[in-house]
């Protein structure tokens, strides 16, 4: 492990946010590299596969790693930074599984509720063939991808008008009998909204966010915090990375939250939510975030003997992935392992096995498979051999 000097502008910063590392404000403030993992995102870097990445490792309750290779934007050759934002994509799902828990704690529903119970339009949906479906759709369902909705996550409109819409569609299977990505999050951060009598994001913002001093986490980037977005890429048709024009360029454009996949957010950001969940719902000597029956539940196998996920192995809990079977790009993480990734290459994973958490962000639009990059597996694989996993 190496330790990098910073400018003093960057030292202040982290200074200024020692208590949210969980250090006391007296103390030198040193942040921990892990070499090996810089060189393995380097390589890509090198070989224009990405512009740049942040990578995390935290394990047994503190970070050993915060590396930043690369740019953060290609045209005015600014150098990637760990303070950097990303667009997370589906890494927001979790948080709106977390969202829905915490409201099962209070009593206020519970997973097993029919989602027509908040959302009466979903009452008479029916099936593809016009028929009626064996039972209505579930708050389980949902965040399981096993209701059978189907449509595009993403929307213009109100979260209201888009879950509305939703509706109006027929589902693609039975419920529970399959297991298909879907917007499923979407109603379940709706119900969130119903439930809670708030928007989504003033929930999660004051319930999760605020708590865990996830100050960089938010689906509306301000005036400050746009600059520091990492921007998204493509390889064009010469193989060169090419910048895309979308919501990260411009986040003003977005509207409405999204609960599959609106969050911008940070490594560190991430960390702590990651390191909630890890310590069963609460950060140490931090507020209760959810209760550790709800970690339990979340992070448990859902999903029977359905086929799920973009890689070999998975299972379902309640708005995670989980790695039953490690394989291929899973193999460096323990079996029970937990997680999300994003559709632009970010990739948030719990092995509570080692005590270990494994944070990468990166943007890059047209992934084959996000969940099963080569840039995922280098990273995990990197930073096992460093710790000596």
């Amino acid at each position: 492990m190496i330790h990098r000097v910073f400018p003093l502008f960057v030292l202040f910063a982290f200074f200024l946010s020692a208590q949210s590392w969980g250090q006391d404000s007296s103390e030198e403030i040193i942040l921990p590299v892990l070499e090996s993992v810089d060189q393995a995102m380097q390589r890509f870097v090198d070989q224009g596969q990405i512009a740049g990445a942040v990578t995390l490792v935290g394990h047994r309750g503190k970070v050993v790693h915060l590396g930043a290779v690369g740019l953060a934007e290609i045209e005015a050759s600014k150098q990637m930074q760990s303070f950097k934002m990303f667009s997370i994509a589906s890494m927001t799902k979790p948080v709106t599984a977390t969202a829905v828990m915490i409201l099962q704690d209070e009593g206020k529903l519970s997973v097993d509720d029919k989602i027509s119970k908040y959302l009466p339009e979903f009452k008479n949906v029916k099936l593809k063939d016009g028929s009626d479906p064996e039972r209505e759709i579930t708050i389980r369902d949902a965040i399981t991808h096993t209701s059978g909705l189907a449509g595009n996550q993403v929307f213009a409109s109100s979260l209201k008008d888009s879950v509305a819409q939703l509706a109006k569609k027929p589902l693609s299977f039975q419920p529970g009998k399959k297991w298909q990505y879907s917007p499923g999050l979407n109603v379940a951060g709706r119900i969130v909204e119903i439930v809670a009598e708030k928007p989504f994001e003033v929930f999660v913002q004051e319930r999760i966010f605020a708590p865990l001093k996830m100050n960089n986490t938010t689906f509306f980037p301000n005036e400050k915090q746009q600059p520091r977005i990492a921007r998204l890429y493509r390889l064009d048709e010469k193989k060169a990375l090419a910048e895309v024009d979308n919501r990260i360029v411009d986040p003003s454009r977005v509207k409405s939250p999204n609960p599959s996949g609106g969050l911008f957010s940070t490594a560190r950001d991430m960390y702590r939510f990651y390191q909630m969940i890890l310590s069963g719902g609460q950060l140490r000597k931090g507020s209760r975030i959810v209760s550790r029956r709800a970690v339990k539940q979340m992070t448990s196998p859902q999903t029977g003997e359905l086929i799920t996920g973009f890689t070999p192995g998975n299972c379902w809990g309640l708005g995670w992935c989980i790695v039953r079977q490690p394989q291929g790009v899973t193999e460096a993480l323990s079996s029970g392992s937990f997680g999300h990734g994003g559709a632009f290459g970010t990739q948030g994973w719990v092995d509570p096995e080692t005590d270990t958490i494994y944070v990468l962000m990166i943007q890059r639009s047209d992934l084959p498979n996000s969940d099963g990059s080569e840039m995922r597996r280098a990273f995990h694989k990197a930073a096992q051999q460093s710790l000596g996993l």
